[in-house]
């Protein structure tokens, strides 16, 4: 049960899980997206001004504590093993979702999304147990197919926990919490230990927090360069969660029905290419060159989401930002082969660290830019602005990208 993955008929299952786990997890998470700002609103007694801001204040928690959790619980796996992380997080999230759904008041739903976002910070520890599994070339298409697990979650979630929510605003959390323990105790039977003992390093509180975590990052320049194309990939995607709906609303004239309808697309073309593409595309490119496409790709996408006039221009896009995807696996491909199998939660969490801080930064400038696009800018025409500032992140990135992986190729092996 706790024996540790050494060789190819251990680590298939073994990928399974943690492929189930993250499936699970985003599931759970998507499950309350439709109905948590239902049951904020009905908590201030229906003013939804209010309601908004907490809604925000709830998100930057979110994000704050997971920026804080990830270099933790990643230094920690390195020391303990990557499976109690795994399975505590799983039981900490299905804990947390039992306490929410009772929440009386907003004092425990706020206190339910602190748990949350360290909880749910244990990706870091999921990524790191890929790298121990797989060998430096599968890595891209086991990253790859962790991002189509995150695109499944978040495209049955909603909508399954939309129609919950119909009966109870309170039953999605019921139904998330049953996922989260479910998904601990097949764990728990099921998942191996993936990092032997003579692999392990000791915890640190220097290297676990957010701040110390960046030191890996600063002692291989490359590391830096890559751990820099993530933070601006990161920093552009979240122009999709904070403007997209605002900006469809007011340049398309969508409604809810058309926002979901486009959402569901997305979230297709986004899982058949990071289930089914990346593999052959990095194996026929090699993972610089793969970067290099998916970076371009994804800018292009941008440009013309930030450009297109029209609803059907928009949906052009959308099978470019697919492929954005490509860089993302990629990238997360040659930056664990840089360190070692003790070093690899103690890397994801530093990562996390860096994306964390993106998700903090990412909100306001992409509002605050909308706003200023189709208020004092207006006479700019383009209400596309946010998207345009990604695309422009991503060619940043690119650049990047290239330059660091040009003065320091991957190494052969790990």
């Amino acid at each position: 049960m706790g024996g540790i993955v050494a060789d190819q008929r251990t680590r298939t299952p073994a990928l399974a899980f943690i492929l189930i786990t993250v499936t699970l997890d985003t599931l759970a998470l998507g499950l309350i997206i439709p109905v948590l700002p239902k049951l904020v609103v009905d908590f201030l007694h229906g003013d939804t001004a209010d309601g908004a801001e907490i809604l925000g204040l709830f998100g930057t928690v979110w994000a704050v504590m997971q920026f804080l959790s990830g270099p933790i619980l990643g230094s920690l796996s390195d020391r303990v093993g990557r499976r109690p992380v795994i399975l505590l997080s799983n039981l900490g999230l299905g804990f947390d979702y039992v306490l929410m759904a009772l929440a009386p008041n907003l004092l425990w739903l706020f206190v339910g999304r602190v748990i949350s976002g360290i909880t749910a910070a244990s990706i870091t520890t999921a990524f790191a147990y890929i790298a121990d599994v797989t060998g430096p070339e599968k890595r891209a298409q086991a990253f790859g197919m962790v991002g189509a697990a995150f695109g499944i979650g978040f495209i049955i979630g909603p909508a399954i926990g939309g129609l919950l929510g119909n009966f109870d605003p309170r039953l999605p959390f019921w139904v998330a919490a049953g996922f989260s323990l479910l998904n601990a105790a097949y764990g728990f039977f099921v998942l191996p230990e993936s990092l032997p003992p003579e692999q392990r390093a000791a915890f640190s509180w220097r290297r676990a927090n957010p701040v110390g975590a960046l030191t890996l990052l600063r002692s291989h320049p490359e590391l830096m360069g890559l751990a820099g194309v993530s933070f601006l990939a990161q920093l552009a995607h979240e122009s999709l969660p904070a403007a997209f709906v605002i900006y469809a609303g007011y340049r398309y004239h969508w409604d809810q029905g058309m926002i979901g309808l486009t959402l569901a697309g997305v979230g297709i073309c986004g899982a058949v290419v990071q289930g089914g593409l990346i593999g052959p595309i990095v194996a026929r490119m090699g993972e610089r060159r793969a970067m290099m496409f998916g970076l371009i790709a994804g800018a292009i996408g941008f440009a013309i989401y930030g450009l297109a006039e029209t609803g059907p221009i928009f949906w052009v896009g959308t099978p470019l930002m697919a492929l954005w995807g490509v860089a993302g696996a990629a990238t997360q491909g040659l930056t664990s082969a840089r360190v070692g199998a003790h070093e690899q939660g103690q890397l994801q969490g530093a990562l996390q660290g860096v994306r964390g801080i993106a998700g903090l930064i990412g909100p306001a400038l992409y509002t605050l830019s909308f706003a200023y696009a189709i208020g004092a800018g207006a006479a700019l025409g383009q209400p596309g602005l946010p998207y345009l500032i990604a695309a422009l992140c991503l060619v940043a990135a690119l650049a990047i990208a290239w330059g660091v992986t040009r003065r320091h190729p991957a190494p052969a092996s790990t």
